[in-house]
């Protein structure tokens, strides 16, 4: 079938790719989705521009994309709870069910997980795809495709607010208006956070972020962010602080912006050890916790969706077809200030 395939680094080529006959064989507990919108991560580009992240290393050709919407065209056995012709999202990662992690809930962490466009294994820029049906969510009909290819980013968001144990009217930090940031930002309102607090460096992405509710942009080009946040917490700090850069400045900075007893949550992944000072922690006895991926919250962020709580329909900027995906994802990578989410269409 057609793809999207990175065969090196700095080298994409939509082709025709062989996928293997098992992992295209549908189980009794699988169904076949035709994919309908798939968004651009970060991590995508990133594999596009430096060829690995971290442990995970490109070393053969490999499809990208997971963030995605589709239809169900085809149904195991055993499925259901879905139907043909849903319209639906998808969890990306399929762990092992018999592994300790996954039997204690924490299926997110489990070493073996299978996580499309994460090597070895592919994504979904094809046409279909074979996915369990346990992480295979229906979309309702107040949530169009797009925002359902949001869903996968969102979840991130909504696990981060999740793990800050939210309190109603509690004032929160977001360091990096980036697609993710931009999503804590939504997931912290809809929490219960009376206003969100949210620094970067560009200042057409801060404009977009203080239009998605009661947000505070913050230039720190400009300002100082600790400044802002004893000015709006007269002087006690925030409740909770997410870390959304990845920025090795942003993530020294971020005691003294918390209140005593507060949160700190890291979601983005420095390229580099950062330093961590523990004395300015310790101090506040500050809560520290970290987000890898998400677990346990798909169906709370398409209820979000659903009901109007979160709208992520002004954060999906640029969407191309599915025959301009190399453009895509050069768009992207050198993707300009006024723009947040890059998605594509996929062939119907």
């Amino acid at each position: 079938m057609e793809a999207l395939v990175l065969e090196q680094k700095d080298k994409l080529s939509l082709r025709d790719f062989p996928i293997e006959r098992d992992e295209e064989a549908l189980g009794p507990h699988d169904v076949r989705i035709q994919l309908r919108k798939v968004g651009v991560c970060g991590s995508d580009v990133h594999y596009y521009t430096h060829g690995a992240i971290g442990p995970f290393v490109v070393r053969a050709p490999m499809i990208l994309g997971h963030e995605a919407s589709g239809e169900v065209i085809e149904l195991g056995s055993a499925v259901t709870d879905l139907a043909l012709g849903d319209r639906v999202c998808m969890e990306p990662g399929i762990p092992d069910p018999n592994s300790r992690a996954a039997r204690l809930g924490l299926y997110n962490l489990d070493p073996a997980v299978r996580f499309w466009a994460t090597p070895p294994i592919h994504g979904i820029l094809r046409p279909t795809c074979v996915h369990p049906a346990a992480y295979t969510f229906k979309l309702p009909d107040t949530v169009n495709d797009d925002a359902g290819a949001m869903v996968e980013p969102l979840a991130v968001g909504v696990h981060a607010a999740n793990k800050a144990r939210i309190q109603p009217g509690d004032v929160a930090v977001v360091t990096g208006a980036g697609p993710i940031g931009m999503v804590t930002v939504l997931a912290a309102l809809a929490a219960g956070c009376s206003r969100v607090i949210v620094s970067d460096v560009q200042e057409p992405k801060l404009e977009i972020a203080a239009k998605l509710g009661a947000v505070i942009p913050v230039n720190v080009r400009s300002e100082k962010l600790e400044d802002v946040v004893a000015r709006e917490t007269d002087g006690w700090g925030a409740d909770v602080v997410f870390e959304a850069s990845g920025a090795e400045k942003a993530c020294e900075g971020l005691f003294p912006l918390v209140r005593p007893n507060g949160c700190v949550v890291f979601i983005g992944l420095p390229l580099s050890h950062i330093a961590y000072d523990v004395a300015a922690a310790s101090v506040k006895e500050a809560r520290v916790e970290h987000v890898f991926r998400y677990a346990h919250v798909y169906p709370r962020a398409v209820a979000m969706l659903a009901s109007g709580a979160i709208d992520v329909s002004s954060l999906i900027t640029d969407h191309f077809a599915f025959a301009d995906s190399v453009e895509a994802f050069d768009f992207a990578k050198a993707m300009p200030a006024t723009s947040v989410k890059v998605q594509i269409t996929m062939p119907t």
